[in-house]
């Protein structure tokens, strides 16, 4: 039996017909998604069910949920174009590095796909009128009323690529406008919002790490790097979960069959930087 068999079968037991576009968006309204709003959306797209039309009708149910006046962001992160030298999982046989360094393409944010985050974002940052940042390895691609101010410089010198989910960052700019967090069929772990916490968290030693990226600078493709900190997502579902039952902010819900949690993403992040300061100090003290 397929996977696709496997997933219709298990889509019609738990709701007995298929999840479509107009389904979804009245999931998302239930949950409390509401026209206007700026989202940053992170999804697992087998964890929706069967879903007809894949991961377009996802995309064009946010959009019909959020509205013209609303804001969807995803990232599109492309950790895959760095340094071989430090890949681990899996590693590069050393006899390949030079090869890969010589020959691996310069980012370009209308050619290159996202690296494992899903089907989502892929299908989101090719569809029309969705724009991408530019940064080598943290780009984000945005659609709607606020998509030219989320994504506004971000990654487009090669001289301030650091801090890629710092206050400049989208995420910094989802955080100014008082934006919110989608989980469709996700943890916390995955919430990219808590990086801009640690980048915010007054705590230490805070590891750091020198990252390369192929890119382009005047129609030349070379290397640039940047230092930026060595991210921990070790604690992000216990401090998701800490947020959600400390705050009662967290709407929880369903999605199609996923569940499906709508965060406010301001007091998310405050709540963050306060936990990583106490325990994440606490943690540094005992080693």
């Amino acid at each position: 039996m397929s996977s696709e068999h496997r997933l219709i079968e298990t889509t019609e037991a738990a709701i007995g017909r298929p999840v479509t576009v107009s389904s979804l968006a009245a999931d998302l309204r239930a949950l409390g998604v509401e026209e206007g709003m700026t989202l940053i959306v992170h999804s697992a797209m087998s964890s929706l069910g069967w879903v007809a039309g894949g991961a377009q009708a996802v995309i064009e149910a946010l959009q019909r949920a959020v509205g013209p006046a609303g804001t969807l962001v995803m990232p599109t992160h492309t950790a895959h174009l760095s340094e071989p030298s430090c890949w681990r999982n899996p590693p590069a046989p050393e006899s390949w590095w030079d090869a890969i360094r010589a020959e691996m393409p310069a980012f370009d944010p209308d050619a290159t796909p996202v690296y494992g985050m899903g089907a989502v974002p892929e299908t989101f940052r090719r569809m029309a009128g969705v724009r991408r940042s530019l940064h080598p390895h943290a780009s984000f691609a945005a659609w709607g009323a606020h998509a030219e101010r989320v994504l506004a410089g971000h990654g487009e010198r090669p001289e301030a690529l650091g801090e890629p989910l710092g206050d400049a960052s989208p995420i910094g700019r989802v955080y100014e406008l008082g934006g919110y967090v989608l989980l469709l069929g996700v943890t916390h772990e995955n919430n990219t919002s808590l990086h801009l916490a640690e980048y915010r968290a007054n705590y230490g030693p805070k590891p750091v790490e020198t990252c390369w990226a192929p890119i382009r600078v005047d129609g030349e493709r070379r290397w640039a790097s940047y230092v930026d900190i060595s991210f921990d997502t070790d604690d992000f579902e216990r401090i998701g979960e800490e947020f959600e039952r400390g705050t009662g902010l967290a709407r929880i819900g369903r999605a199609g069959l996923a569940t499906a949690r709508l965060l406010p993403q301001r007091p998310l992040v405050d709540f963050a930087v306060r936990w990583m300061e106490q325990h994440r100090g606490e943690r540094t003290r005992d080693l």
